[in-house]
């Protein structure tokens, strides 16, 4: 058997979403597989920043920001933020048109504190805090600053939240050229989640980009995903495997299926295909 790279996607995949401790089953198999020589690397649309608290569990180095900053080992490889231009078009157009704005750069995140006081408005309404309350874990676990103490730096992408896809007209005109609009299945009470990526780049290519440094095949590449912001990094590896909790549409692409992330998914495939024992 050839050897891999394996490419594991951080939210829903490797983690609940938004937190930051694998289950020791997963952190068993990723060793195990690294010793029988595959590599493995996380591939996420989180920024290095959100993603480090993760690399202490050993990794071969990382596709981040959805593709806009891969590091192979201790070489930065790839590294793509928005241009000034963009980056004042995208914040003042979703601004304007009432899209609440998480801005990750490469160390940090910062997002609309306008967000929170909406969820806390709904959640009076409606008596529902659940949003709430997963809002504040993810931004303190994630450790996710408020857009006040923003002050300037690089951006590499930009996680929406709405309640309307007219919301998005203005932006996609003014920036969908440039940017693909990358909208997640919708959430509880009526939110819509979305990111703003460069075309420049996606996790597919940064998977392609990865292989090409180690100078291994497409065909010897495995992906795991659970969401659509996976599609090109599924649609790219040899091997796509879809969580069972992902999405429809990531499991229409996916060559396999594998067990929930809190069943222990991760450790069954890569037991499965002889990557670990």
């Amino acid at each position: 058997m050839n050897n891999k790279v394996i490419f594991l996607d951080i939210d829903g995949t490797l983690t609940m979403p938004g937190s930051n401790e694998p289950p020791a089953s997963a952190l068993r198999a990723i060793a195990q597989a690294r010793e029988n020589g595959h590599r493995v690397f996380l591939c996420s649309g989180r920024n290095p920043g959100m993603l480090s608290p993760l690399l202490k569990f050993g990794f071969d180095g990382y596709v981040s920001s959805s593709g806009g900053y891969v590091v192979c080992g201790e070489d930065v490889i790839y590294d793509c933020p928005m241009t000034p231009e963009q980056q004042k078009t995208a914040l003042e157009s979703l601004q304007k048109n009432g899209v609440f704005r998480t801005v990750e750069c490469r160390d940090a995140s910062y997002t609309d504190e306008s967000f929170k006081q909406f969820l806390k408005d709904y959640a009076g309404s409606t008596g529902n805090s659940e949003l709430l309350r997963w809002r504040e874990q993810l931004e303190q676990s994630l450790h996710i600053e408020p857009m006040e103490k923003y002050a300037g730096d690089p951006i590499y992408k930009v996680v929406m939240m709405f309640n309307d896809m007219a919301q998005l007209e203005e932006p996609k005109r003014l920036l969908e050229k440039d940017f693909a609009f990358v909208i997640q299945e919708q959430g509880e009470a009526g939110i819509i989640n979305g990111e703003l990526v460069n075309r420049s780049f996606d996790k597919g290519q940064g998977i392609r980009r990865v292989c090409e440094h180690l100078g291994m095949s497409i065909a010897d590449s495995v992906g795991f995903g659970d969401s659509n912001n996976d599609r090109e990094m599924l649609e790219t590896v040899g091997l796509a495997i879809c969580m069972e909790n992902g999405s429809s549409e990531m499991k229409a692409i996916a060559h396999e299926i594998a067990p929930r992330v809190d069943e222990d998914g991760l450790y069954h495939m890569f037991v499965k295909h002889g990557w670990a024992l």
